[in-house]
């Protein structure tokens, strides 16, 4: 099953999206966008992105978890995964996001 990115409009007003992959799991989450047609640029920017491993950037949390975010060339957060529990678990998320995003379909969940 392919992945597919989900856009939604929160409580508050603001779009976000997640990239899911083929198994319904989360491998990307977004930040809130004051517009559609931005969360809608985002998108976009995460299909062009996710191919180059330059954009993903590896850290961890202060708690020692290991989390990515992937970076657009200007070095603007564009999404964000959530925290594993080793670094092998974050790499193969950070493969999850290279296969699924560039053909991913969009559920827009706003409509």
């Amino acid at each position: 099953m392919a992945g597919k990115f989900e856009l939604k409009q929160g409580a508050s007003g603001k779009f976000s999206f997640n990239l899911k992959a083929g198994n319904g799991q989360v491998i990307l989450s977004s930040q809130a966008y004051a517009s559609k047609s931005g969360a809608l640029n985002g998108i976009e920017s995460v299909r062009k992105h996710a191919a180059s491993d330059e954009y993903f950037e590896r850290k961890e949390s202060k708690r020692g978890e290991p989390f990515f975010t992937l970076n657009a060339k200007n070095g603007q957060i564009i999404g964000k995964s959530e925290m594993y529990k080793s670094v092998a678990a974050r790499e193969n998320g950070i493969e999850s996001v290279k296969k699924n995003a560039p053909d991913a379909t969009l559920v827009d969940l706003t409509a």
